[in-house]
């Protein structure tokens, strides 16, 4: 078994480096310039943060599974897969503010990240997700 832990450390240390996208690549230089320069907690929301003001003034999408969805969400939201955010952007507001959700917040994080290096600055993502709202938000219908 020891032998087999050392062959394997030798074949990674061997292996070739992950190549990273070209500095040239502008998807690569539009996510350098947005870890660069965006402020730390930009594009996340807290629970109890979400207060009857916020709520009322707010598109909440729901990008989990569409049976997630069909089970639970918050009242209002929107459907959209965490993966279809790009195919389904017309149907994301950019008028006002719009908050990404899931179970957890990892692809909730995961859509909005990628809408606000695409350019939408209105999209934030809860941090905990549906649970978290049910939990601590201080406003739910």
């Amino acid at each position: 078994m020891r032998l087999f832990r050392i062959f394997a450390a030798l074949a990674l240390l061997a292996a070739p480096a992950p190549v990273l996208a070209a500095d040239d690549d502008a998807a690569a230089e539009a996510m350098q310039e947005y870890m660069e320069f965006s402020e730390y907690l930009a594009g996340i929301i807290l629970p109890h943060q979400i207060t009857e003001d916020i709520f009322k003034n707010v598109v909440f999408i729901d990008v989990r599974k569409a049976s997630e969805f069909q089970a639970e969400t918050i009242p209002g939201a929107v459907n959209i897969e965490w993966r279809e955010v790009f195919a389904r952007g017309d149907e994301i507001p950019e008028d006002k503010k719009v908050i990404l959700f899931c179970n957890t917040g990892v692809l909730s994080a995961q859509a909005a990240f990628a809408l606000r290096v695409a350019g939408r600055k209105n999209v934030l993502y809860l941090q905990r997700g549906l649970p978290g709202w049910k939990q601590s938000a201080p406003y739910k219908p």
